[in-house]
Parts: structure tokens; sequence; C-alpha cells
């Protein structure tokens, strides 16, 4: 399947700017929770312990908060199809850009932007089994899969970041080359 350059950065930009956008509400309310019961979401993804776990949940123990923990947790898995997006469709740029013609490395930056999705994925398990530990209690089987998803989608993430610097870089330097 052939996409033109003009529908990949189209859907790069549209994937970027409503990636940002969401993480950036995500975030915001993520800290008014931290401001209230000194835990937020994005703590739990340093956990590695069931104790660690029911220490945090304690926290949200009024319902408010657990209600709140709870949507926030599934607020995430709107930014999940974004950055999956932004950072393939970034992957892809980079490879246009750096890579002309088919070679090893072109393959290499090509497979990378397939890092992406595959980190939304851990990030959907992981906030499952967040989810899952949050409504029934958490052990440490749960708590040892919640910290490895964790240091995988981290993985995943220092990739995509890295690829949308590089399609950031690719647009920056097609700009200037117009001046």
């Amino acid at each position: 399947m052939r996409i033109s350059k003009v529908t990949l950065n189209r859907g790069w930009v549209w994937a970027t700017g409503l990636g940002v956008i969401v993480y950036a509400a995500l975030t915001l309310l993520d800290m008014q929770l931290k401001s209230l019961t000194g835990v937020s979401t994005a703590d739990l993804e340093g956990l590695s312990s069931a104790v660690q776990f029911r220490l945090a949940f304690h926290a949200w123990a009024p319902e408010p908060y657990a209600a709140r923990a709870g949507f926030l947790l599934g607020f995430a898995y709107l930014v999940m199809p974004l950055y999956a997006l932004s950072f393939f469709f970034s992957g892809v740029i980079v490879a246009e850009r750096f890579t002309p013609g088919k070679n090893r490395f072109r393959r290499w930056v090509l497979l990378a932007a397939m890092v992406a999705p595959v980190g939304a994925l851990l990030d959907a398990g992981l906030k499952a089994v967040e989810l899952a530990m949050l409504l029934d209690g958490a052990d440490e089987g749960f708590a040892r899969i919640a910290a490895g998803l964790s240091q995988a989608k981290t993985a995943a993430m220092i990739v995509g970041f890295a690829l949308l610097i590089g399609a950031l870089v690719a647009r920056f330097e097609a700009r200037k080359k117009k001046d």
C-alpha cells in the first residue's frame, strides 16, 4: 500500500497535534489527582510490588478519588492510538528523508517505526493490569507483570520520541530548503 507524502504529513500533523492536546489534558487531570491524594496514575508506572500498589490504591480509597483514578486510567486509552500513529508516521518520515533508496538502514528505521504500535499495545496491557489491580486487589504476580510492561513500554516510547525528533528535524530541514 502506498501513501502520498501529503497524506503522510497531514496524518502526522493531526496525530501529533491531537496527541499533544489529549496528553496535556490527561496530565493536568492526573496532576490534580496527585495534588488531592499524593498519588497520580503516572506514579503507578514506577511501582514494582503489590505492597506499593496497595498503598497507592489506598490513597484513592475515598470513592471520588477512586472514580477519578479509574477515569484517568481509561482516558489514557485515548492517547495510545494517537501516539502510536504519530510515532509510526514519524518513522516513515525519517525513512523517507534520511534513507533514500532501498538499503539496510532504511529497513531498520522502518522496523523502529513498528515499535510505536507495539508500545501502545504494551501500554494498553499495562493499563488493563492496573485497572484489574485497582478493582480486584494487587498481588505480586500482577505487580511483576505491570513492572515488566512498564519497562517495555518506556523503551518503546524512547524509540518513538527519537523518531518524532527525527521527523521534526526532517520537516524543518524541508522548510528551510523551500525558503
